[in-house]
């Protein structure tokens, strides 16, 4: 939707930054599991292989019983170092899912009886670690890695190809299939809970972000603005005489009104700022800035912005709109910091409203406490009109 502003994007939905996917970074909690889960991998492989050195017979004399617990002893420290790590980048994970089918390969030649002692329903787990963290490229590969696998293992208990083929091709196949189905299960569950992040993220009339999303970006914004020595900037718009318009023309009108109002600004503000719908009419502007005479020029920018949506519709219509600066400060709670510039912006709305409406008022500053000239002119802070 046009102007729509989520948590980590610029206006447009343009990524402000790199998103970050923990999975490829080796940090956040997401890949914590990932962590764990191939570390659970490994120690199912180890448990299930072990009992196989305790029963006679089930592996071979010679060098086979030296490579098979060497293998074992492999698996239990990865899954050792992964416990104690709990992290791991995305070629790690795929490394390791395929050192888990190498490990499955091994144990079955490693056995007297592989359909007895090493079955492919052992691949069964690193099948489901693989839907559920490998990509689609990744997966294709671990895919064709599970013929493979039941290939090797399986090729000397049976005595014809036809045979063979047949064995590979129902243990590959329910192996490969119940990896689809995990797969496209969790492309579902992926795009619910981005469809709910958006959601719970995202003003449903405007598209723009909305109260929550605000909070959300206000780390950001505080941390930016102390890493470039600038100040944080709120502005507070609401729109003059809406309650008029509603009652006169109907809430279809007003929310058309609000929608054209709220892609005008989305349009004009900077890639940087967050655009979000508080309530009703009001919207809020959070950006840096480097003094109040920037942050007058942006407001100024906002309120033309509204009075060119309007004309579009053939309606007039304005915004007060009310500016607070503010440096951050260490140790302070961004959110209520937020709150508290957002305040003072709100109080220097309500002046520019006292003032005579679609005006802009600086808190704590001369800038917008003198005659504006409205309707597509600009006035200098030195008070200066020009087109």
């Amino acid at each position: 939707m046009a102007g729509a502003h989520t948590p980590g994007t610029r206006r447009g939905g343009e990524p402000t930054r790199p998103v970050r996917d923990p999975l490829r970074t080796g940090w956040g909690p997401e890949n914590a599991l990932v962590a764990w889960a191939l570390a659970a991998l490994l120690g199912v492989l180890t448990v299930l292989g072990s009992i196989n050195l305790f029963v006679d017979g089930a592996v071979r004399d010679g060098a086979s019983r030296p490579v098979y617990a060497v293998t074992l002893g492999a698996c239990l420290l990865i899954a050792a170092w992964l416990g104690v790590r709990r992290r791991v980048g995305e070629a790690v994970t795929v490394a390791l899912v395929l050192f888990g089918d190498l490990v499955y390969v091994v144990l079955a030649w490693a056995t007297g009886d592989p359909l007895r002692y090493a079955p492919p329903l052992m691949l069964l787990f690193t099948c489901l670690v693989a839907a559920w963290f490998l990509g689609v490229r990744a997966l294709a590969v671990h895919m064709v890695a599970v013929v493979v696998a039941c290939w090797t293992a399986l090729a000397d208990s049976y005595p014809g190809t036809a045979a063979l083929l047949v064995a590979v091709a129902a243990s590959a196949g329910l192996l490969n299939a119940a990896t689809v189905g995990v797969f496209v299960l969790r492309r579902r569950v992926e795009r619910l809970l981005a469809a709910t992040q958006a959601l719970s993220s995202t003003d449903p009339l405007t598209g723009l972000a909305n109260r929550r999303s605000l909070v959300e970006q206000a780390p950001r914004i505080w941390r930016q603005a102390r890493r470039d020595g600038q100040r944080v900037a709120a502005l507070v718009l609401d729109l003059d005489h809406f309650k008029r318009l509603n009652d006169t023309y109907g809430h279809a009108v007003g929310d058309a009104v609000l929608r054209a109002v709220s892609r005008a600004l989305a349009a004009s503000v900077r890639p940087a700022d967050v655009l979000a719908r508080t309530g009703g009419e009001e919207l809020v502007v959070l950006g840096l800035v480097s003094d109040p005479d920037e942050a007058w020029r942006l407001a100024q920018r906002l309120r033309l912005a509204v009075v060119d949506s309007g004309r579009a519709q053939q309606r007039a219509v304005t915004a007060s709109i009310g500016v607070a600066l503010a440096g951050p400060v260490d140790g302070e709670d961004p959110s209520d910091a937020l709150w508290r510039l957002v305040d003072r912006a709100d109080a220097a709305m309500y002046e520019a409203k006292q003032g005579g409406r679609d005006r802009v008022v600086v808190a704590g500053s001369t800038l917008g406490r003198h005659p504006q000239v409205t309707g597509g002119s600009r006035r200098s802070p030195a008070g200066g009109a020009t087109a």
